[in-house]
């Protein structure tokens, strides 16, 4: 896929949001990519997973042994490329705001993981996922992404694929441009403020 492919994708389902946002990074953003609204139909949400999934280093790719990704906005497309890549996908999650493997899930250690997630802004999130695939036993050797917000600049401490990589201005709540700081901040991810 082009990217002008892939944003038409995000434009046919309405995910490309203008306003002020509240990241779950604490950063406030003109933009905001509504991932959940791409990938609720199974159709496009396969799309892009095979998209991503193919842009991953084929040596990596095979030696992936799982897919992780982290709750809620990892769930879907790391389902997806669980289903492109052949491999079994499980999520973390934070019951007690610390991400951890559960519902059963597990790894054997060494398992070879691939953490996924909807968008990377700061990285820190997937930081986090990577640290409790670890605890749980894998070994994440590839992080890949449907949105790298980062403008490449996010280390993950592993080879990191974006789908696309978008060059969205961030600034903290106390540097916002007139025209931001203007609007009424809302916060539409699925961490709390």
């Amino acid at each position: 896929m082009t990217e002008q492919e892939i944003l038409a994708e995000f434009r046919a389902a309405e995910a490309l949001l203008e306003g002020h946002f509240i990241l779950s990074s604490g950063l406030r953003s003109p933009r905001y990519l509504q991932c959940a609204r791409v990938l609720m139909d199974p159709a496009r949400a396969e799309r892009l997973a095979r998209a991503l999934a193919e842009r991953i280093d084929p040596a990596l790719r095979s030696q992936l042994q799982a897919v992780v990704s982290p709750a809620m906005g990892g769930v879907i497309i790391g389902h997806e490329m669980g289903r492109a890549l052949g491999l079994p996908a499980m999520f973390v999650e934070r019951p007690t705001g610390i991400f951890e493997l559960r519902r059963g899930f597990r790894l054997d250690p060494g398992t070879r993981v691939l953490m996924v997630e909807d968008v990377v802004t700061t990285g820190l999130s997937s930081r986090e996922a990577i640290r409790a695939i670890a605890e749980a036993g894998g070994e994440v050797i590839a992080a890949a992404a449907l949105i790298d917000r980062s403008n490449g600049t996010a280390d993950l401490g592993v080879p990191f694929t974006p789908l696309i990589r978008l060059d969205v201005p961030t600034y903290e709540a106390d540097a916002l441009p007139p025209e931001l700081a203007a609007i009424p901040a809302i916060k539409p991810g699925s961490r709390a403020a």
